[in-house]
């Protein structure tokens, strides 16, 4: 086996059939005036497939509800025009070979007023908080918790409806399903609180109303995280015991496939095992798993306390290439070496690693990334 033969393993399961095991990961790009993607962002992703990465999920992309934005330029997923532009982009992706999902994003309390769609409308939380203590949104009503459920699940219908071949929904990073799983953000005392259970009863009704959208045979991922983009060192689940519990009912409802974000996909998760948090999920679920974090970087861009970094080419991938093999997880995402080649998982393929650029923070500021790869 060539070093990197298993990155390129067709991937096949009931649901979702992929060409290879390299997943684009979802990265907000900002790049959407009016919140409607446009023929930038349909060449962003058609450029990724083409140039060999086998499954697109897209960056974060809102559900009709008037506090899912917290960011500009964040574009919809609702909306004649914003469908259209997205219709647009599967049809790009499918013409050159690729899959693709949404990510169903609602921020929750992160959101800050004055942020479009939404104005001065705040953020809305389990009990109006994005970190612990800070009440600074609003408490969600059971009327509210409602609307946001069959938000979901309108947003996966209407990809299924336009062409895309899963969604994900975003169930991480303290944005608002996971401020529901955190007893420090969520002190509910209705049946939306309490025990872990309880508190992933929002994320549950998620997953059910979008299972009810879209049939029972349509991929359904789900991406959870440890960390939050506010504490880098938070750990919801301390043993593989307690992540076990967690995932049970989240499984039940209706997940296809697990999205597990990790800075570093080579740190293990749990003491006493090298296993990462995307290999516990997929032994503890029997479910296919998505590992994540820092593929072909040899250093972060994003160090604490000192901001933004060049982040060096991996041009070996052993680490990650031993673990694809040993089939601790069957998919892996890429994420900043996708900005800086397009090309990548081509280039990768053929071992021309003369060819892939270093990723700089200075190409996070447009879609276009690197100059295009010609083969040899």
């Amino acid at each position: 086996m060539s070093s990197t033969e298993s990155l390129f393993k067709p991937f096949t399961s009931p649901k979702l059939d992929l060409p290879n095991r390299i997943v684009m990961a979802p990265m907000t790009r900002s790049a959407s005036p009016g919140n409607v993607p446009n023929e930038r962002v349909v060449e962003y992703y058609r450029r990724r497939a083409e140039g060999g990465t086998g499954f697109i999920i897209t960056e974060g992309t809102c559900v009709d509800h008037i506090a899912a934005h917290g960011f500009e330029h964040v574009p919809n997923f609702y909306g004649e025009e914003a469908l259209a532009g997205w219709k647009e982009v599967v049809d790009a992706v499918h013409a050159a070979g690729g899959k693709i999902a949404p990510q169903l994003w609602h921020v929750g309390a992160v959101r800050e007023a004055g942020i479009n769609p939404g104005g001065d409308c705040p953020g809305y939380g389990p009990s109006g908080m994005s970190v612990p203590g800070v009440v600074s949104g609003k408490t969600m009503t059971k009327q509210d918790i409602d609307d946001v459920v069959a938000a979901f699940g309108k947003a996966a219908a209407d990809a299924k409806a336009i062409g895309m071949d899963a969604v994900e929904i975003h169930g991480a990073h303290g944005y608002l399903l996971d401020q529901f799983f955190w007893a420090d953000t969520n002190t509910r005392d209705d049946e939306y609180g309490g025990d872990l259970r309880q508190r992933s009863r929002f994320a549950i009704e998620i997953i059910k109303a979008v299972r009810e959208a879209v049939g029972e045979d349509y991929p359904i991922i789900f991406r959870l995280s440890q960390f939050k983009q506010q504490d880098y060192t938070a750990r919801l689940c301390e043993t593989p015991e307690e992540l076990a519990d967690f995932l049970a009912p989240l499984t039940e409802a209706g997940v296809d496939i697990y999205h597990c974000s990790m800075r570093r996909f080579w740190e293990p998760e749990f003491e006493g095992s090298d296993l990462n948090l995307a290999a516990w999920t997929q032994k503890l679920t029997g479910k296919p798993a998505i590992s994540v974090g820092s593929v072909g970087l040899d250093a972060d861009f994003l160090v604490e306390g000192e901001g933004f970094k060049q982040a060096e080419v991996d041009t070996s991938l052993d680490k990650l290439t031993d673990r694809m093999e040993a089939g601790e997880f069957d998919l892996i995402a890429v994420g900043r070496a996708l900005i800086a080649d397009a090309d990548w998982a081509n280039i990768v393929r053929k071992g021309e690693f003369d060819k892939l650029h270093t990723f700089d923070k200075s190409m996070l500021e447009t879609l276009e990334g690197a100059v295009a790869y010609s083969p040899k």
